[in-house]
């Protein structure tokens, strides 16, 4: 029996801790909403603060394009015949003149041959004639006639060679062979594609820009390539052609640049992202790009500003919401075009959970170091 009450009175002993603990919870609660209440508002909200930068930028013009060889072509067939020796590996690096695919010849040259005795006929036929007439003893027709026998036998001969080198081909220049098309012993048409060959110690980038920019740019001005291909380096060229003709479609203007590839790292058909860089500079203000608050119907930050408590206890800092006009973009920064100064001071990071004269406390020790060339750790 002793037992039994010992327990209900433990029962009851914890039950009303528990609610002692409950009421003291909404006690607390209760106190921090009267404080609240007194202050004008909720709590206030721990965020970073930043100062708007000046800097000095290089115009630039971002756009996306392509790869292509300054040289590079599709090596074709151009006489029909079977396949008779494949002369190069695929991939293979290969000189001007090197023998790449020799089609059989064999007919052609058995009728070289006798084209070649049939010129030694027509030049002794020649020669007996140039006598014979000089001597009176044949007409003139007949010396013709032995002169243009000999130069027809001569132009079989030159017939008969333009034909076997149609049937040997080789490489037109420096480059790089891809992956051939043909097979040994296959028969190939006229016209059937063999391997392509690129010479790609320099490469030519196209791409386009809107033609607004056309009054801007000029052939010369300085190429940053980049690709995900190889997404820790920057290739270096030149804009080396502008196009006369705008695209009436799309109003841009086609333009071409040229970049030095000794390592032949960019391929013909890769995409890149191009920055076209200006001589011109201009100045820039700067914010990160944390503090940006982006919406459709206006992009804004929060500005921070003092304000005196209703109870004349001081002052609190508070934050009010201001529409800007935004820039360009460089690694974690953007330019700001119009809506704040550099001495006002805005909230860099927290901003989303902020509303228009909410107070705030300011606390910078977390804040992210933005960068203008922010490198990525993937260790």
């Amino acid at each position: 029996m002793g037992k039994k009450i010992i327990f209900i009175i433990a029962i009851i002993v914890g039950v009303g801790a528990i609610l002692a603990g409950l009421v003291i919870t909404k006690l607390g609660q209760f106190s921090a909403m009267a404080e609240a209440g007194k202050n004008g508002g909720p709590p206030p909200s721990t965020v970073s603060v930043t100062t708007p930068r000046t800097d000095t930028w290089e115009t630039r013009y971002k756009s996306v394009g392509s790869i292509e060889p300054v040289r590079g072509i599709l090596i074709e067939t151009e006489s029909a015949g079977v396949v008779d020796s494949i002369n190069f590996e695929n991939g293979q690096e290969v000189k001007a003149g090197d023998l790449l695919v020799q089609l059989d010849i064999d007919v052609e040259k058995a009728q070289l041959r006798a084209a070649e005795a049939t010129v030694q006929l027509t030049q002794t036929e020649f020669e007996r004639a140039t006598r014979l007439r000089q001597s009176g003893n044949v007409p003139q027709s007949d010396l013709d006639r032995a002169a243009a026998d000999m130069e027809r036998a001569q132009a079989e001969i030159q017939n008969l060679k333009a034909l076997i080198d149609r049937k040997t081909i080789v490489a037109p220049f420096d480059g790089r062979v891809g992956i051939r098309q043909i097979n040994l012993g296959q028969y190939v048409p006229t016209g059937s594609p063999i391997v392509s060959l690129e010479a790609d110690e320099q490469v030519y980038v196209n791409f386009s820009l809107p033609q607004k920019t056309l009054s801007k740019i000029n052939t010369g001005m300085k190429l940053d390539v980049t690709s995900d291909a190889y997404p820790e380096q920057t290739f270096v060229g030149q804009l080396t052609a502008i196009s006369p003709v705008i695209d009436p479609s799309t109003r841009s203007v086609a333009l071409q640049g040229t970049i030095d590839n000794p390592e032949s790292l960019l391929r013909s058909g890769l995409f890149v992202n191009i920055e076209l860089v200006s001589e011109q500079t201009e100045e820039v203000l700067l914010i990160p790009s944390t503090a940006i608050l982006y919406a459709p119907y206006g992009n804004s930050v929060y500005v921070v500003e003092s304000q005196q408590n209703e109870d004349g206890s001081g002052e609190r800092l508070i934050v009010k919401q201001k529409f800007i006009r935004i820039g360009r973009s460089r690694g974690d920064f953007v330019s700001v075009l119009d809506g704040v100064t550099a001495d006002e001071r805005i909230v860099s990071s927290g901003a989303f959970k902020l509303r228009n004269g909410a107070a705030i406390t300011i606390n910078n020790d977390l804040e992210p170091q933005a960068q203008l060339a922010p490198a990525v750790d993937n260790s």
